[in-house]
């Protein structure tokens, strides 16, 4: 049974997460079905793709279990999100209630975020023991600059969809009830637009921002990996899954 819902309504396409009993956790069977959907070539009638999600969370991330998260799941979560990043047309995320780790980043990886005024952002990483990649820390401060970047990882605090409109990280803030039609009035205009200049627009964009990449990070990556094998690691999803509070040894 697929965790996706896909429809086309003209010009736009709806991806659906749909796992709302598990608030729309990212597991390894709903991670490829979104790389898929994002590396399959627009049909030639798209203009825009929207994510949304049943329920009243949009992502609570990675799915955790007691034996920990793998930096291998960090490595396959970080291409389904270059693929959000990468498609050739606009992507829109429509976000209601949480968008925590892995559910931030998912938005974040979009042109632009709608949230209704119930949404919080968080990325508590920290506060479980495993840490953000070099990819996934890029997007943070290309789209949050670096001080709320650091709000976001060294305290992982959630933040609400209202103050990450005023530092212009979220397009737009709607009341609830509002969110379907403010989703809808962005989309129609962007269906409005040509598409041979929303695609060339798009990809010179994520070119102006992919110089990040180029630089030598091969000792971050170590110690990212070091973090993820680490027994605070184990410790702090086991903390999480088992609702209780972690005891951090530093190793």
């Amino acid at each position: 049974m697929s965790l996706l819902r896909i429809e086309h309504f003209g010009a736009v396409r709806r991806i659906t997460l749909a796992r709302p009993e598990k608030r729309n956790a990212i597991n390894p069977e709903m991670m490829a079905e979104l790389l898929e959907a994002f590396q399959t070539q627009p049909a030639p009638a798209e203009r825009v793709t929207v994510i949304a999600a049943q329920g009243s969370v949009f992502c609570a991330g990675l799915q955790l279990s007691t034996a920990g998260v793998e930096q291998a799941e960090a490595q396959r979560i970080e291409m389904m999100f270059a693929a959000v990043q990468n498609y050739p047309l606009p992507v829109v995320a429509q976000v209601q209630g949480a968008a925590i780790a892995g559910g931030c980043e998912l938005a974040l990886h979009c042109d632009f975020i709608v949230a209704n005024e119930t949404a919080k952002f968080a990325m508590p990483l920290a506060q479980i023991g495993v840490s953000v990649t070099w990819f996934l820390a890029k997007k943070l401060i290309e789209f949050a600059g670096p001080a709320t970047t650091r709000e976001f990882l060294l305290l992982g605090d959630p933040l609400s969809a209202t103050r990450l409109h005023e530092l212009g990280v979220v397009t737009r803030v709607c009341a609830p009830q509002d969110l379907e039609a403010t989703v809808k009035t962005l989309t129609d205009r962007l269906g409005a637009n040509a598409p041979m200049s929303l695609r060339t627009m798009k990809k010179l964009l994520v070119a102006q921002m992919s110089f990040l990449m180029d630089t030598e990070h091969a000792e971050i990556d170590r110690e990212v990996a070091a973090v993820y094998a680490s027994a605070d690691a184990l410790e702090g999803v086991a903390a999480k899954v088992e609702r209780r509070q972690p005891t951090f040894v530093g190793r």
